[in-house]
């Protein structure tokens, strides 16, 4: 099991019970591929440095989980196909 960190960026304009729905879905999405959500920080609305997707902010989230070395690939999969989803970074601690 390796320690690893993804701070994902949530599109602005949903709101905040689907905001919440996709946070818990990533978690499970960790948990149930047998890993384990080490904490989730959730840092709010904030706004960015420059246009992404011509949008000017949006809510981050930084996770940070225990999982197999195969697993980031997989939730870097799911969320790139995602609509809620407007940037992920995941980093081996």
């Amino acid at each position: 099991m390796n320690n690893y960190e993804m701070l994902y960026i949530i599109d602005n304009s949903i709101d905040e019970a689907a905001r919440e729905a996709a946070i818990s879905k990533y978690e499970g999405v960790v948990t149930s591929s047998g890993g384990t959500v080490d904490k989730i920080d959730k840092w709010g609305m904030r706004k960015f440095a420059y246009p992404i997707k011509f949008k000017n902010d949006g809510f981050y989230v930084l996770m940070t989980f225990s999982s197999a070395s195969d697993f980031p690939k997989e939730i870097g999969r799911q969320m790139r196909i995602s609509d809620e989803i407007v940037r992920y970074m995941i980093i081996r601690r």
